[in-house]
């Protein structure tokens, strides 16, 4: 397996995402499902797990699903040989919208928080969930120096960051990875490639399936029904939205066919072809999802397949969650 460089350690070429067992797509997963699953990510090569503290949802008994719970519960065993992510800064709405407090008062609940929850003695990357505009960049990167003086935290990093933000922490407390969104459906944060190499970052690309879209196994007939399934509301899922991606989908079908992968191992190998600092962590519950997944790191595209896909992705238009899509 090829791993990608973080920080001073190294990764699986894509990580687990581990949202969706207990937040935004439905009901939660039963605990020891989800439990499950996750040991048999690692067992398949997985050793880069993703979390966060606001990452929550309801049992089948009412309880709370504490996400950082289940990760921490299934990684155990192998906690010396796993990396594993969370983040701070985040609260969910009842109406499904962020609040942001990355106060250093609020951080340092956060991580006593989640290192219980993880039940770990170090959190080995700890990102600001969103950028909090009451907050200077300074004064949480200077937060995250003491977190990793008192050997709280590995690394640090920012998700949903800019270039103007990210510089400003960057230069108080070393940034080892960014967290965006990023697929061939949301390109926008491609303006970020240079900065990363320059300061030696690692870019986490999350939604890299445009949240399951890219897999080619929906379409728009296809309904979630759940209040807590949060693709329900997503633009992408829309009639209006399936059509403005049908060009893409194509192009990825008949790759896959020639390449003899499946849609979604397309649109990952893509990315991970492109820059070798770039760590998807697409998310799924279905344990044979992971093992394809997984196995896009294995697929070759070559320099002139990725420039062709890219100057046809600059041709088009998307409906896609989180506001802008192409470059």
């Amino acid at each position: 397996m090829n791993y990608r460089k973080l920080g001073n350690d190294k990764v699986s070429p894509l990580g687990l995402g581990c949202m969706g067992f207990s937040h935004a797509y439905g009901e939660a997963t039963e605990k020891s499902e989800a439990i499950k699953t996750i040991k048999s990510a690692f067992d398949m090569g997985y050793n880069f797990f993703d979390t966060a503290e606001c990452y929550t949802g309801l049992n089948t008994d009412g309880t709370i699903s504490y996400n950082e719970e289940l990760v921490g519960e299934a990684l155990k065993s192998v906690r010396d040989k796993v990396i594993i992510a969370t983040k701070f800064g985040v609260s969910r709405n009842p109406d499904k919208s962020l609040s942001m407090d990355s106060s250093p008062e609020k951080i340092k609940k956060s991580v006593e928080s989640s290192l219980k929850h993880l039940g770990v003695d170090y959190i080995d990357l700890y990102y600001q969930h969103r950028i909090d505009p009451k907050v200077e960049p300074e004064i949480v990167a200077q937060m995250m120096k003491e977190l990793i003086q008192e050997g709280k935290i590995k690394y640090w990093g920012i998700s949903e960051v800019n270039e103007t933000y990210l510089r400003k922490a960057h230069a108080v407390c070393p940034v080892t990875a960014i967290q965006n969104r990023y697929s061939m459906m949301a390109r926008r944060h491609e303006s970020l490639f240079p900065v990363l190499e320059e300061l030696g970052i690692a870019f986490v690309a999350f939604s890299p399936i445009a949240n399951g879209l890219l897999s080619g196994k929906y379409n728009s007939e296809t309904k979630f029904t759940s209040n807590d399934d949060y693709r329900s509301s997503m633009p992408q899922f829309t009639k209006e939205g399936f059509e403005k991606s049908d060009e893409l989908l194509e192009i990825l079908n008949n790759l896959a066919k020639e390449k003899n992968a499946t849609p979604a191992q397309i649109s990952l190998a893509w990315m991970l072809n492109k820059k070798p600092y770039i760590i998807p962590i697409p998310g799924s519950r279905k344990v044979e999802r992971l093992y394809e997944n997984l196995n896009s790191a294995n697929i070759i595209l070559t320099e002139y397949e990725i420039k062709n896909i890219d100057e046809r992705l600059d041709k088009m238009d998307f409906l896609v969650f989180g506001g802008h899509s192409g470059k």
